[in-house]
């Protein structure tokens, strides 16, 4: 299976695990939550599918390399205890707390979330003092005397043998306690997660044309060659900092992330081909709408390879604005019940001094907070909200990102709010709503500006290839994007329904026609 499969796989078998019966016990005992085993070769982002689980079910994740465990730190260390038998004193051997397990208990206390994912990673790489208690472990979920707390799920995960050399192949009575899962490196469902994520354009590009170096691990007389997927995420990261720096990145830098002489080369001539397009090629005017005749001339007469690299340099630039055009929306939309909820006390406020401006010597309007004080308790609980997630280890960097967005609102609103003076609650509330509807403005011109910069990009898909293989590509990339259909689906398309529709229809008309040849009339 591949690794997107892998992850609802997972996902769901967390989810019945912690699953309780009406009186609060799971569903499923402790001795039959088999661990899952997902055994595949290194770098296809096995770790980073368990964060993603951890955040979408919001429970905490404690990771381990076991390759870093002794027997003493997973076990504990021996010390002498004194004990009284039957009216005789003993010196027994008992065991500290595991460092695993005392980390578990950390992350509970530190977080206040009591279930959660246990990830062992290289499970099958234990040092030889240690593989002898991971029998015991994997069916009872006990580290030396000390038990994993219930709620906790436990997910391992490792390498096959060709891949390392520090491997212990499992025998028949462990592998029989363990729900095992071989993942397989998938291009497709990799280059998904990648136009997520934002990684570079020339990357994806590149192994569009070349999807064998996609993930690549070979022995050659000078040694093991590898390309992973962990390996061109990283470099989709260094390259964006060097073009911000205006560093040149050579086949040096390269190569510190793919360790492939040939795909190094390949890659490096291909980066600098793709640069010399991005000067040449006048993508804003494109987008604009002004794009020159000479350009569209350009295109249509252009090698594949060339007109895959201008299109992916297109649809990276609105996929961007529209991922961030997203973000805002919905960090306003998040923004707006934390304010509905400070107008309904506002109102109540004014409600409240009226009523004690009848009564002498009342102080009932004092007792309710300020506009100031409300916004700052509510950036204090996003903040310890934020901390809470961190701790557990499932703050995801889009949630991090609206948070701190809030969080700065509120600052800049409270700020605001102090500069002025003798203001009742309703004229408080007033100077942060108008900040508001002062951010939700600029988000709706901005999404006008990209609903019209991807009806350009449509015109000029349309003037260089008609519609050929580029239309499918930039229709099937919205559409299968998570970003672009949200944005599409919410603010519309005009050129995309249509082109989307004319596509359905010729492939309907295709598989007809396929369809008729099958019956050999």
């Amino acid at each position: 299976m591949n690794i997107k499969q892998a992850k609802d796989y997972i996902e769901n078998t967390v989810r019945l695990y912690l699953k309780k019966n009406e009186f609060g016990e799971y569903r499923i005992p402790v001795v039959r939550q088999r661990p899952v085993f997902l055994l595949g070769a290194p770098g296809i982002g096995k770790t980073a599918v368990m964060e993603q689980i951890a955040q979408e079910l919001s429970v905490a994740l404690v990771s381990y390399s076991m390759t870093h465990h002794t027997r003493q730190s997973a076990l504990g260390l021996p010390f002498i205890s004194h004990k009284e038998y039957e009216g005789m004193q003993y010196d027994v051997s008992e065991y500290t707390m595991s460092e695993i397990i005392a980390s578990i208990y950390e992350v509970m206390e530190e977080s206040g979330i009591k279930e959660g994912i246990l990830f062992l990673d290289e499970i099958n790489c234990v040092s030889e003092t240690l593989a002898p208690s991971m029998l015991q472990f994997l069916q009872y979920k006990v580290f030396g005397r000390h038990r994993v707390p219930e709620g906790w799920v436990i997910v391992t995960a490792g390498n096959p043998p060709e891949y390392n050399k520090s491997v212990r192949e499992f025998d028949v009575v462990t592998m029989d306690r363990l729900k095992v899962l071989s993942v397989d490196a998938d291009y497709q469902v990799w280059k998904e997660y990648a136009q997520e994520r934002g990684l570079h354009t020339a990357i994806l590009n590149f192994l569009e044309l070349k999807k064998e170096y996609f993930y690549k691990i070979e022995t050659t007389v000078n040694g093991r060659n590898y390309v992973t997927a962990r390996g061109w995420e990283d470099l989709s990261e260094i390259l964006k900092l060097y073009e911000e720096e205006g560093m040149k990145a050579d086949e040096s830098l390269i190569g510190q992330y793919l360790h492939n002489d040939r795909i190094v080369r390949e890659f490096a001539a291909y980066y600098d081909l793709f640069n010399k397009y991005k000067k040449e090629y006048q993508t804003e005017e494109i987008l604009n709408g002004t794009v020159s005749e000479q350009t569209v001339e350009r295109a249509r007469v252009a090698a594949f390879d060339e007109r895959l690299s201008l299109l992916g340099m297109l649809m990276d630039k609105v996929m961007s604005e529209i991922r961030e055009n997203m973000e805002t929306s919905d960090y306003l939309a998040e923004l707006f019940k934390g304010l509905k909820a400070i107008k309904t006390v506002t109102e109540k406020d004014d409600g409240a001094k009226a009523g004690a401006d009848n009564v002498s010597g009342s102080g009932a309007a004092a007792a309710i907070p300020s506009v100031e004080s409300m916004l700052d308790k509510q950036a204090q609980g996003r903040r310890k909200q934020m901390d809470s997630m961190l701790k557990a280890g499932n703050l995801s960097e889009e949630e991090r990102r609206k948070n701190n967005r809030i969080i700065r609102f509120m600052a800049q609103a409270q700020k605001a709010v102090y500069m002025e003076s003798q203001l009742s609650p309703r004229e408080a509330f007033q100077i942060v709503k108008d900040k508001f509807e002062g951010e939700l403005s600029d988000m709706k011109q901005e999404t006008m500006k990209i609903k019209e910069r991807l009806e350009n990009l449509f015109a000029f898909v349309q003037s260089a290839f008609s519609e050929g293989n580029e239309m499918l590509i930039l229709v099937t990339e919205l559409t299968v994007n998570h970003n672009s259909a949200r944005f599409i689906s919410r603010f519309g398309c005009d050129a995309y329904q249509k082109h989307n529709e004319q596509l359905m229809l010729s492939e309907r008309r295709n598989l007809l026609q396929e369809e008729i040849a099958a019956l050999d009339l």
